[in-house]
């Protein structure tokens, strides 16, 4: 027996190019974004496409970048990560007593470092706070809101304790103990480009490449998809989580040593709101809140768009408290269009399978 024949004139199930087209383009915002963003600034704020202002650029966008890309784990894990800013305050603080002090022995000695190892010991201390956060959600049941808004907390207020409040200033480092070398990691470059910028690239294709092409990676976003069947598929639930928050933590602190490196100073504020900056540019970028979905590139992405408009805004003179609203805005913007965005992909799931 024949099949049917749909009657003449009518339509095949299936999406229509419309609904294709825009889909594409809800797919690819991030990029057009960029684009908007990059060619509305060349335009309207003065000398934006000059040398110098592209490389500052260059070094606040490697920042975002680097804390949002372990943010964009943690998300896609299905969790979050409020303690990251605090981190990097936490971590630079350390890198500056560990330069200008070393470690006090108390018996008439202290151990002093080079600059190899001030890296190591900072980024052991950022991954170490990062399994805190870990072991309070997987361990003892706290959400992951509340576990790590209370590590903002204490993170913020323990580098705050490690000098007072003050400012741990002339971070030049010793060339007798080999710590003078510190200051290239903010300010030294490599074929031109900053090593902040070469830090970020190589922890982007890591992270990448990790997402992409490794059971672990697999592994997370089976997790932040679907918890429970994750597991019972044979996950490892909790190693996951405990190492995308651990991963997150090594990331604040790189950020932490390049911000000290760069100021030559240490500040306990240091890292203020920057954990808004990281989410905004991770879910603009295309991961979505919910869990399960991200993508490193779509993140580095982002991390451009955030880093040109917060630099564009301040050469067109335009008020931090609008700054602020503005960059709430792109935030919810960017999570109403995932949620079209999925929504438009079950319908035309439902259309294909009709």
């Amino acid at each position: 027996m024949s099949s049917p024949v749909p009657p003449h004139g009518s339509k095949a199930a299936g999406p229509s190019s419309q609904t294709s087209t825009l889909l594409l383009l809800l797919k690819m915002r991030t990029f057009v974004a960029l684009i908007l963003v990059f060619a509305f600034f060349a335009f309207a704020a003065p000398n934006f496409l000059t040398g110098a202002n592209m490389l500052i650029i260059s070094k606040h966008v490697a920042l975002n970048a680097l804390l949002a890309i372990g943010m964009t784990f943690v998300i896609v894990s299905g969790g979050i990560d409020l303690s990251v800013g605090s981190i990097v305050g936490l971590c630079a603080m350390v890198a500056g007593w560990l330069v200008l002090y070393g470690i006090d022995l108390r018996i008439g000695w202290s151990l002093q470092f080079n600059t190899l190892e001030i890296c190591v010991i900072v980024a052991i201390a950022g991954i170490l706070i990062g399994l805190i956060n870990g072991i309070l959600i997987t361990k003892l049941n706290v959400a992951p809101f509340i576990a790590t808004l209370g590590t903002l907390y204490v993170a913020r207020g323990a580098a705050l304790l490690f000098s007072d409040g003050r400012t741990f200033p002339n971070l030049a480092g010793n060339p007798d103990y080999g710590s003078d070398t510190f200051k290239l990691i903010g300010s030294g470059t490599w074929l031109g480009v900053p090593l902040s910028v070469w830090i970020m690239v190589v922890v982007a294709v890591l992270a990448a490449y990790l997402a992409t092409r490794t059971p672990v990676g697999r592994h997370i976003y089976a997790v932040g998809g679907n918890e429970r069947g994750a597991a019972l598929s044979g996950v490892n639930v909790d190693r996951i989580k405990l190492f995308v928050y651990m991963f997150s933590g090594f990331c604040a602190a790189l950020v932490g040593l390049i911000i000290a490196s760069q100021l030559q100073a240490s500040h306990p504020a240091t890292g203020e709101t920057f954990e808004l900056n990281a989410i905004a540019a991770a879910v603009l970028g295309g991961t979505s809140m919910s869990g399960g979905r991200g993508r490193i590139g779509g993140t580095i992405v982002g991390a451009f768009v955030i880093g040109i408009l917060a630099d564009g805004l301040i050469m067109m003179g335009v008020s931090s408290f609008w700054q602020t609203v503005i960059k709430g805005l792109v935030i919810i913007a960017a999570v109403v269009v995932d949620q079209v965005q999925q929504k438009l992909q079950a319908r035309v799931v439902l259309q294909g399978q009709a």
